[in-house]
């Protein structure tokens, strides 16, 4: 039986029954680009705060970056927080790193309020050494966090690694106990039930095609379905949609694929075995590969397996690889079948961290660089609040964004990228 090219995390999913099928006309507070986690989350926030929403969404709700991740909800940025009080100061890095902490905080409450079965709970963050050198590098990332911003992490000594994961490919790590896990699938469709229930119209298969101001200020927004007028727009969607209206921030954020395979479930004992902690786990290497298992007991294993963009043809050829990858780490699992195959596509920036704010009028909340579960559901909450007038709200706020040298849209650069990235794992 060949694997299903469909996400695990959307096969499992129940579907969305609350569209609107009514073509969109009239006018509306908020209209809302994107149905992913940002924009859902800021659809019901807003309907919660007495705006009427209307959200567009090119495809289905959560059928992108929302339902094709690793369903992996971390504390912390995705550099190393030493390095970016490096770069950015004390005070800035702390800020940025205790957003995180908040964002699982968010999707914690989230789903208690709207009582969201999605299989929820804080199994914590394994980041694993992949090379015998990488330990003293997470030894002292450990130190400066335990020290300055998170004391909720610990040390898993070399000698120690086997009691929370089993593979002699691995040499210690760092354990952030308080990140989670969620199948994301199942949370975002409650997400959007929620936002309709509330009286958000969401319209699925309506790609954004123009943005103009009317004379009178308000936003002319046109949908492939039609066209509504808005006092204000948040543009909640990813650099790979094709529509021109977002140039802008296509040139400020590269989309490229993310891979993912789903097994079939394993028995308990070969858990116990491999995975005895049930945790989230990441690999150090700059081509690394995440993992974890769902509530019935498959293994999720994905990474940047090629650096490419995500369609039928790539996704097979990076099934392969991450299979390979996986075989390799757990010898255990050569006879393990591969149910599902995927891929998806995330949004980096240069410095990989997200942005969010008001261009030209328009809002925005994206670009999360891989990060985006726990983020996108906060920042959407956030951004109901920005638009409102706090701008307290917005912890990605005044953070300068300029344009990626040489690009247009398309990542043409992506295989030297990759090429890259590869030598700096083999050399250090």
């Amino acid at each position: 039986m060949q694997p299903s090219p469909q996400s695990y995390w959307l096969a499992s999913a129940p579907s969305f029954a609350l569209g609107v099928a009514d073509t969109p006309d009239g006018d509306y507070d908020v209209a809302i680009v994107g149905g992913g986690f940002t924009g859902l989350s800021a659809a019901l926030a807003l309907r919660e705060r007495g705006a009427s929403v209307a959200l567009f969404e090119a495809g289905q709700v959560v059928g992108e970056a929302s339902g094709r991740n690793g369903g992996q909800c971390n504390n912390g940025t995705h550099q190393d927080y030493g390095a970016l009080v490096g770069q950015i100061g004390r005070d800035r890095a702390q800020a940025y790193y205790r957003a995180y902490v908040d964002a699982v905080d968010t999707i914690e409450a989230t789903v208690r309020k709207y009582e969201i079965d999605c299989d929820f709970h804080r199994c914590g963050r394994l980041k694993i050494a992949a090379k015998p050198q990488h330990f003293a590098k997470i030894e002292k990332a450990y130190l400066l966090l335990k020290a300055e911003v998170d004391p909720n992490v610990e040390l898993v000594t070399p000698d120690r690694i086997a009691t929370e994961v089993r593979s002699k490919e691995f040499h210690g790590g760092l354990l952030q106990t308080t990140s989670a896990q969620m199948h994301v699938g199942r949370f975002g469709i409650a997400l959007a039930n929620a936002a309709a229930a509330q009286g958000a119209h969401i319209f699925e298969e309506a790609a954004v095609d123009g943005l103009s101001r009317a004379p009178d200020g308000r936003w002319l927004v046109s949908t492939t379905r039609g066209r509504v007028r808005a006092a204000q727009v948040l543009v909640a969607t990813g650099g790979a949609a094709p529509q021109r209206p977002f140039r802008w921030f296509q040139r400020r954020m590269v989309a490229v694929g993310s891979f993912v395979i789903a097994t079939e479930p394993l028995s308990p004992a070969l858990i116990d075995e491999l995975f005895p902690t049930r945790r989230n786990y990441v690999t150090s290497r700059v081509i690394g590969n995440f993992f974890r298992l769902t509530a019935d007991d498959r293994l999720i294993f994905g990474g940047r397996a090629r650096f490419a963009l995500s369609d039928s043809k790539s996704d097979r050829k990076s099934g392969v690889i991450l299979t390979s990858a996986m075989r390799r780490m757990f010898p255990q699992l050569d006879a393990v079948r591969v149910d599902h195959i995927w891929g998806g596509m995330i949004d980096l920036t240069a410095d990989r961290l997200p942005r969010a704010g008001e261009q030209d009028g328009l809002f925005y909340a994206m670009a999360y660089s891989g990060h985006g579960v726990q983020m996108s559901v906060h920042m959407g909450q956030n951004m109901a609040r920005y638009m409102g007038g706090d701008l307290s709200a917005n912890p990605w706020a005044d953070m300068p964004w300029p344009a990626i040298p040489g690009h247009l849209g398309k990542p043409w650069f992506l295989p030297m990228v990759g090429a890259w990235y590869k030598i700096q794992d083999a050399l250090y």
